[in-house]
């Protein structure tokens, strides 16, 4: 019996043998070069932590491509600069500042679990949950959108994820660092949302959403 057996669940220790008999061959030059010369990511994204919605699969990157923050509904919180622990602010702060990425995209994506919480008022997460607290500034959101439509609960879970991006793109804005490259030129924000069913992405464009071409 191999000493190593349980160190990793077995589907992802399966995934690292793939890994290393076929993709790390393949890449073995890229790898050594992100080694030996850091990583300069053009974009970074922040994701939902969703497994179904993966950017770096969404966006067919390879290593070094693409630098990704995730979190429960792919959320920026407002600039706030205390004594409190700020895991999304201080990887956006190292992508921007430290990196020097060119672009940050918003990716939302379909069948949100975070939005669904934040919808259902009768939802065991409570606002001394993690989750809960978390998700206030979507609830807040829901509010302001209105009651919604009681037939079509999938719509107005829609449209609570678009405009989640939508105020996410908003609180970048409030981050003085980004805010000033945008203004300069040096930085491009973007807003898009993953139909996790159809494999589409719609784009936040200057009329409003819009699904974006593929082939």
């Amino acid at each position: 019996m191999s000493r190593h057996r349980d160190v990793l669940p077995a589907d992802l220790m399966a995934g690292y043998h793939r890994f290393r008999d076929a993709r790390y061959p393949a890449e073995r030059e890229r790898y050594s070069r992100l080694e030996a010369e850091g990583q300069r990511p053009r974009t970074l994204v922040v994701a939902c932590s969703d497994s179904r919605s993966g950017p770096e699969t969404v966006f067919d990157a390879g290593p070094g491509e693409l630098f990704v923050v995730r979190n429960v509904a792919a959320l920026v919180p407002v600039y706030a600069p205390d004594a409190g622990s700020h895991g999304a602010s201080a990887a956006l702060e190292f992508g921007v500042i430290a990196l020097g990425v060119r672009s940050i995209a918003i990716m939302g994506h379909g069948r949100c679990g975070g939005v669904a919480a934040a919808l259902d008022d009768a939802a065991p997460l409570t606002e001394t949950d993690f989750i809960g607290t978390w998700v206030t500034g979507l609830r807040e959101l829901a509010g302001e959108l209105g009651p919604g439509d009681p037939a079509s609960p999938a719509a107005t879970r829609r449209a609570l994820e678009l405009r989640s991006v939508e105020q996410s793109i908003v609180n970048l804005r409030t981050f003085p660092w980004i805010r000033s490259r945008e203004r300069a030129g040096s930085l491009s924000l973007h807003g898009v949302w993953f139909d996790i069913g159809l494999g589409e992405l719609h784009g936040l464009t200057d009329d409003g959403w819009a699904l974006l071409p593929h082939g």
